[in-house]
């Protein structure tokens, strides 16, 4: 089974998700990711951030990212752990100027 990790930009946070499909969503300008992969329900430490992806992604069969927001897609050989992390002002992570999708004015504003 190949699995992908990938990360990405939202809302401000870095997102990294595994899935066993990542590809060129219908949509113009979009990664479709299918089947994310999480821990398994058996196992005995819980980790609340990634506890917290798994109810924010319940119930989806596929999820589309825009293009812009995708930091990079790596194929790995095992899982890792699923995570969201703050984006600071350190980080070497920035997300490309957009004057449409900026968080402090609406879309066209």
């Amino acid at each position: 089974m190949r699995i992908f990790r990938i990360t990405f930009i939202n809302q401000g946070k870095v997102y990294q998700l595994y899935a066993e499909s990542v590809g060129q969503a219908d949509v113009l300008g979009f990664l479709e990711i299918r089947n994310l992969i999480f821990g398994e329900a058996s196992t005995l430490v819980i980790d609340p951030a990634e506890e917290k992806l798994k109810a924010e992604f319940s119930g989806v069969s596929r999820t589309l990212v825009p293009m812009h927001a995708v930091i990079r897609v790596d194929e790995v050989e095992k899982r890792g752990q699923c995570k969201i992390m703050d984006l600071d002002g350190n980080a070497n992570i920035t997300p490309f100027p957009n004057q449409y999708l900026r968080p402090d004015k609406g879309p066209g504003s």
